[in-house]
């Protein structure tokens, strides 16, 4: 697995022991987001503007995941008790084919071309 982000090129809050794993995570969510095109073409291939775009993609992302783990893994959809319930802002989290992110990181990766649905 290649991370399009090194660990000693983060600078978010997330702790040094879980950092590789959440980085190889959000590799792999950014990759199913531009349909594998990173790999298909390379990552070192990609334009300067786009490297740069993915690696604040995958920091965004690994950040959201880490930050939000126990509501994205809860199999609950919604939640009420006495009147009062709780639901998301559905315009900041998108699901996309399977893999849930924000709509920053989706409009970050968007700004590559890479996330192009057509053929």
């Amino acid at each position: 697995m290649y991370l399009y982000l090194r660990t000693d090129e983060y600078s978010g809050s997330i702790p040094p022991e879980e950092l590789e794993k959440q980085l190889s995570d959000a590799c792999r969510v950014i990759d199913s987001l531009t349909f594998n095109r990173i790999v298909a073409v390379g990552f070192d291939n990609l334009t300067q503007f786009q490297k740069d775009i993915i690696k604040e993609a995958v920091a965004k992302q690994a950040d959201f995941v880490y930050d939000n783990a126990e509501i994205l893994d809860c199999p609950l959809n919604s939640y009420g008790i006495s009147g009062v319930s709780m639901s998301f802002d559905k315009s900041k989290v998108l699901t996309i084919g399977g893999v849930t992110t924000t709509s920053e990181v989706y409009g970050l990766l968007m700004q590559t071309g890479l996330c192009y649905r057509g053929v």
